[in-house]
């Protein structure tokens, strides 16, 4: 599986990771031309070669008109899923904005759909969230890995005043995740960075075991004396994991609920979904007194299990969550798309010993596809069924 692993020994931001992908080998022309097609306001790349004590890096600056409203993230998921972008890129970009508003909602205790984006709701963290995901597929990652994350220290100006160094949004992001902190001065792990690395990781330490075969340096804005503002990516292929199943250790969370109504149960199991959860479910129970009650279960990875906790207390009545930990077996995967006569639809693969044994389209594509073709979600499944032929 082709791995790409996050050296945050200078923290991360969205341009940082846009400079190590270029510096890794995508093409910055390529990648401008893929970000037209988000219908934005025009927009430059600006891609340098620098110097970080001692270390050739690529600093990418993001040169935007000027703008004076903030978005919302209706809205900015309107752009993105609305683009002729492919699949994969939508879903990473939608699925780190969603961890991003959670992350703020979370912090600023407002519902979801009301988080009013500041810094990271401008065009060039757009363009950076995007780009990045562009980059991602482009260099064809299918795993991502991250090291300890150096977060900085001391204090940041923000549009809500002076916080210390995390600043809250990017402490939020960054639960269950292992950070540290030196005498380095400055936030070096920015929310962009933090969004994405947090979204897209599956294990962070040390590197595990990779056959290195391309590496990228890039840089922070700010320079600092005998210490490389830089973030490196490594990417290759993970050792024997192209013919292996996968294991992990998941958590269930787990309530019973007796005095909650049907509406406010959904809007669970939607802000579940959306805040990283990897599935979440209802079944009907039969409580003390006889009363029929709804156990709520949501089944996580480790890093976001502090997030989904305090959604449970935040958003339903219970008082008390059961948390199992467990090992889950899975099949290897890889996600690409087809191109059909409706559109590009994404396509998800299983494999056992390096073999196919099942692959299914993205119903919602597929649903999407049909509704702006005219045609029923049947005909375009039967299309994507004839590609993988």
């Amino acid at each position: 599986m082709r791995t790409l692993y996050f050296d945050c020994f200078a923290g991360a931001s969205g341009n940082m990771i846009l400079g190590a992908l270029i510096a890794a080998g995508v093409d910055h022309e390529v990648l401008k031309s893929e970000l037209t097609k988000l219908g934005l306001p025009d927009f430059e790349l600006l891609v340098t070669k620098v110097d970080r004590s001692g270390i050739s890096s690529v600093h990418v600056d993001v040169e935007i008109p000027d703008e004076k409203n903030h978005r919302h993230l209706p809205e900015i998921e309107s752009i993105i899923s609305g683009s002729s972008l492919s699949g994969k890129v939508k879903e990473r970009a939608i699925a780190i904005f969603k961890r991003l508003a959670a992350a703020e909602a979370s912090v600023h205790g407002v519902a979801l759909e009301k988080v009013h984006f500041h810094e990271v709701g401008a065009l060039d963290a757009i363009i950076d969230i995007v780009g990045s995901c562009i980059g991602f597929e482009i260099l064809g990652i299918e795993r991502f890995e991250c090291s300890k994350i150096h977060v900085g220290s001391g204090f940041v100006d923000m549009a809500h005043g002076r916080f210390p160094v995390p600043p809250p949004a990017v402490a939020e992001l960054l639960k269950s995740v292992p950070v540290y902190s030196t005498d380095i001065s400055g936030e070096l792990i920015t929310p962009t960075g933090a969004a994405i690395i947090s979204t897209l990781c599956d294990s962070y330490g040390s590197l595990n075991d990779l056959s290195l075969e391309v590496s990228g340096y890039g840089a922070g804005s700010r320079q600092y004396e005998k210490f490389p503002n830089v973030l490196r990516i490594l990417i290759g292929e993970s050792a024997g994991s192209s013919a292996e199943e996968r294991n992990e250790t998941v958590s269930i969370l787990e309530t019973n609920i007796d005095d909650l109504s049907p509406q406010v149960l959904g809007h669970f199991m939607d802000r579940a979904l959306e805040s990283g959860a990897l599935d979440c479910w209802f079944t009907a129970i039969q409580m003390k007194k006889n009363r029929p009650a709804t156990k709520i279960s949501v089944l996580c990875r480790a890093k976001d299990e502090s997030r989904l906790l305090d959604l449970f207390y935040r958003e339903t009545s219970t008082i008390g969550v059961r948390i199992q930990r467990m090992e889950r077996h899975s099949l290897e995967r890889s996600s690409g798309s087809v191109m059909t006569e409706y559109g590009e639809i994404s396509v998800k693969t299983s494999y056992i010993d390096g073999k196919p044994v099942n692959s299914q389209p993205e119903f919602e594509e597929i649903k999407a596809a049909a509704a702006s073709n005219g045609v029923s979600v049947k005909v375009v499944a039967e299309a994507v069924a004839k590609c993988k032929e």
